[in-house]
């Protein structure tokens, strides 16, 4: 994003709503609304909707200042593989590790989850700096592929398989799996990969336990096209590659930023994880080694 130049008489800026949606606090309908009850400021007065401003001015959220730096963030996409025992919470009242306490420091801006995995559930969790970009991920009406290894233990016959895929009623609404498929196991304990397309809080879990089935394992290994990397173990990340990440936002609608020659995978692989040839495959029914080490 880039403002224009303020000296020019024919300069407008870009929209009060999108400047602040991009820097991570909301959606820009969320920021819309901030607008409209009179909590944003701009050079010390209290602005409207459809304010639009350039660099040079001064914006104030709540009378605090949003930092010009802040307004004009390189878009960055992270892949964490989140394991089982974090919140994905900023900080936890009990004290428990977060999904955050791990990722790298941003300047001018924050990481924004793109929705939530339980505290016993593991596998692919998206991160980025653009608070639109996030919000429209999670939105519903994209309708956005999630896949799920999922272990079930109990006694699930075709009967009960066809009930998921033809819908029931959670007490949230109808839920139901796009997809299920087997992939094996032993005994009382069975291994479904399964496809979602919203991320309700724990539908998987309640979705199996409906039909008298226990999940003893949860690992999400797809959103979207992007697939859990092999390479990268339980507690680390890798950016987004700019190719990927164009993908990704055209799903949405929106168009990707100027290459990033920092953000590719030559630097992932240097910087955050062993290269494929060296790391062990993470498959279901196998638990991934957590060798990610917290920042200090």
């Amino acid at each position: 994003m880039s403002f224009k130049n303020p000296d020019s008489p024919a300069a407008t800026g870009e929209k009060l709503q999108k400047i602040l949606a991009h820097s991570g606090l909301g959606s820009r309908r969320e920021m819309e609304t901030w607008i409209e009850a009179g909590r944003v400021s701009v050079d010390g007065k209290i602005v409207s909707l459809g304010k639009r401003v350039t660099s040079s001015q001064t914006i104030r959220v709540d009378g605090k200042v949003i930092s010009t730096a802040r307004l004009q963030p390189r878009r960055k996409i992270i892949i964490y593989h989140k394991p089982e025992g974090e919140v994905c919470t900023r900080s936890d009242p009990k004290g428990r590790p977060t999904v955050f306490d791990r990722l790298p420091q941003i300047r001018g801006g924050r990481w924004i989850s793109v929705g939530r995995l339980d505290f016993n559930t593991s596998g692919l969790l998206l991160f980025t700096n653009d608070g639109e970009l996030a919000n429209l991920l999670m939105h519903p009406r994209y309708g956005i592929e999630r896949e799920y290894a999922v272990r079930v233990a109990g006694n699930v016959n075709q009967k009960k398989i066809t009930a998921l895929k033809d819908g029931i009623e959670l007490e949230d609404g109808l839920a139901k799996f796009e997809s299920i498929r087997d992939i094996g196991g032993e005994g009382t304990n069975h291994w479904y990969h399964v496809i979602l397309t919203e991320g309700r809080n724990r539908e998987v879990r309640r979705m199996w336990e409906y039909v008298g089935a226990k999940v003893s394992r949860l690992t999400r290994i797809r959103f979207g096209m992007l697939t859990l990397p092999r390479q990268v173990r339980a507690g680390r990340w890798i950016y987004l590659p700019d190719y990927e990440t164009k993908k990704l936002l055209s799903l949405v609608g929106l168009h990707g930023d100027q290459p990033d020659k920092n953000n590719d995978r030559s630097r992932n692989k240097r910087g955050l994880f062993k290269s494929a040839k060296s790391a062990k495959s993470t498959r279901p029914g196998s638990r991934p080694r957590n060798t990610g080490r917290r920042k200090k």
